[in-house]
């Protein structure tokens, strides 16, 4: 079981989806994720990231070194299990978490 931490991006095997979800490239499906909320060692809150660039409601943009801009879809966040986690590839500072928590606030009713 891999430890982790919010505020990490991990690639993670998202597995394949339905519709409009986002799910995994490859034989593992990996897309990469940021880790919200930690609930416990097995499970967290995660957001899928893409390339696609939009600065609406429901995505979030950010630099990530080595990676460049992407963007955290809102919309899409779920539960995860600790096991779909492959491997770690940045952490996200502390004012991109702050301000990811402050959209995805306002989304909700």
């Amino acid at each position: 079981m891999p430890f982790f931490q919010e505020r990490e991006v991990w690639f993670s095997s998202l597995g394949a989806n339905i519709g409009s979800e986002q799910d995994g490239k490859g034989d593992y499906f990996l897309r990469p994720i940021v880790i919200i909320r930690k609930f416990s060692d097995h499970t967290f809150w995660a957001i899928p990231l893409t390339r696609a660039l939009k600065n609406d409601k429901c995505h979030f943009v950010f630099s990530i070194d080595r990676y460049g801009e992407n963007a955290a879809i809102l919309s899409q966040m779920r539960l995860i299990d600790a096991r779909r986690l492959r491997y770690r590839i940045a952490f996200l500072s502390e004012v991109d978490s702050r301000l990811i928590n402050e959209k995805l606030k306002a989304l909700l009713p």
